[in-house]
């Protein structure tokens, strides 16, 4: 069965409740695995290549430090020209979409999962999602954290440490937690 075709998938990527099912847990500990020995793998041109063939999408100029980890992959579409530095989280339940020349600071994390605030329905392990959306020339400062619906527009940094909450505009600055408009950014220049 095509993972697309899993109805528990459509769900998940429909921000649906859903369990998660045994074709998404065996995708999930496949991607794992991989995931575990690709970030091993010392020859940067090589360990890319591989982390990105486990991706939906992934432009060119892909470049990720070890270690990243993502949930399942084929929830992740990354633009050209990207970046992450050490220990990056992309928890890819629902859907998450990076445009071009977007970089990451280490131990970034973007979270779509989200879990009932119903504790009764908690513990039955379901939980729903939100997709996040990461503008073009965006920089995310070190140990930043994006939550579940959180579009970001272009030309947006997000100063370290902060915990985003909800969407921001083109050409801010956003710090804090929770993160709040610091202040204008000067809009990207055409060459």
């Amino acid at each position: 069965m095509e993972i697309e075709q899993d109805p528990a998938y459509q769900q998940m990527i429909n921000g649906e409740l859903y369990l998660e099912s045994k074709p998404l847990a065996d995708l999930r500990n496949d991607v794992r695995t991989k995931l575990m020995q690709y970030n091993l793998i010392t020859d940067s041109t090589e360990r890319n290549k591989k982390i990105k063939s486990l991706l939906k999408h992934a432009g060119d100029r892909f470049f990720v430090e070890p270690t990243i980890y993502f949930s399942y992959g084929v929830n992740l579409s990354i633009g050209n020209h990207f970046y992450a530095n050490h220990d990056v989280m992309l928890c890819d339940e629902g859907k998450i979409t990076i445009g071009n020349d977007v970089k990451f600071g280490p131990k970034v994390g973007l979270y779509t999962p989200k879990h009932p605030m119903d504790p009764a329905v908690r513990r039955t392990e379901a939980e729903t999602t939100a997709p996040i959306t990461i503008g073009n020339d965006v920089w995310v400062g070190g140990s930043a954290v994006i939550l579940p619906g959180v579009t970001l527009g272009n030309n947006v940094i997000v100063g370290a440490g902060s915990v985003v909450t909800h969407s921001f505009p083109n050409n801010v600055i956003v710090v804090g937690n929770p993160a709040r408009i610091l202040r204008k950014n000067e809009p990207v220049k055409k060459d």
